[in-house]
């Protein structure tokens, strides 16, 4: 056996939804009843982009498994998080399961998402959560959540979603000598999809990065690889870096 002539790429994980075949229009009728996993190839595009190979994480996966062949987690963006993990009111969960509707609360994902990203802390995997990924963050390490963010002066759900380097009102600021503002730089106009919000912090975990009207933008584990946005970097027109960090950080660990 030959020893490899150039540096293996960082195998980055990213975590996706659940749901039956029949809610994609023009589907067999055969597979209505299937299940199928996705997430927006966006991520991937990116992480390619930037030098490492992406991978869909199933649900059924073993979290510990995976943490001794992952060099990155990405902890996508989707529906709220269960409130059961953080204490929130659970009288708001509905019925409906999950893979018949995927935008509401799915129990699975939940459980997978927070047992994933609690290898990755442990092992030093280097972590990217991306809106509810960020949230997920904090509650895996034991934080809470504002359940609905009161209209204000700046905008966070928008009304056309964030396909794009969002409002130039929505600026998000960040805190000298932080990664985000290593990474960001001083201030950055981020698009905005989300109406919860990380409330107090999870142990360890810091907020590093806020708009104007003191909403959570990014949060980060001092000391460790882990970096949560609450934007979606995989639809800036504009490459923020934050998909490049996470690929770097990978790279630097293996």
């Amino acid at each position: 056996m030959t020893a490899r002539s150039t540096p293996v790429k960082p195998l980055i994980g990213l975590t996706g939804r659940r749901f039956r075949m029949g809610l994609i229009s023009g589907s067999h009728p055969g597979y209505s009843r299937r299940l199928t996993d996705a997430f927006f190839t966006d991520f991937a595009e990116r992480i390619t982009r930037a030098g490492g190979v992406p991978v869909m994480l199933p649900y059924d996966a073993d979290p510990a498994a995976l943490g001794d062949w992952l060099s990155g987690v990405v902890i996508t963006g989707g529906q709220d998080v269960h409130p059961r993990w953080w204490g929130g009111d659970e009288s708001v969960v509905g019925e409906i399961d999950a893979v018949d509707n995927p935008s509401v609360h799915d129990p699975d994902r939940d459980r997978f998402e927070t047992e994933l990203t609690t290898v990755a802390i442990e092992r030093q995997i280097p972590l990217l959560g991306v809106c509810r990924g960020m949230q997920v963050l904090n509650v895996t390490l034991g934080g809470t959540l504002i359940a609905d963010l009161p209209s204000g002066p700046i905008e966070h759900l928008a009304a056309a979603g964030p396909l794009s380097d969002g409002d130039p009102g929505h600026v998000v600021t960040f805190d000298p000598g932080t990664v985000a503002q290593k990474v960001f730089g001083d201030r950055l106009v981020t698009n905005s999809w989300h109406h919860q919000a990380v409330d107090a912090c999870g142990d360890g975990l810091v907020v590093t990065g806020r708009t104007e009207d003191g909403v959570a933008e990014a949060i980060e584990l001092p000391g460790a690889p882990v970096l949560g946005v609450q934007w979606h970097p995989e639809w800036m027109v504009t490459d923020d870096g934050a998909l490049r960090w996470l690929v770097e950080a990978a790279a630097e660990q293996r």
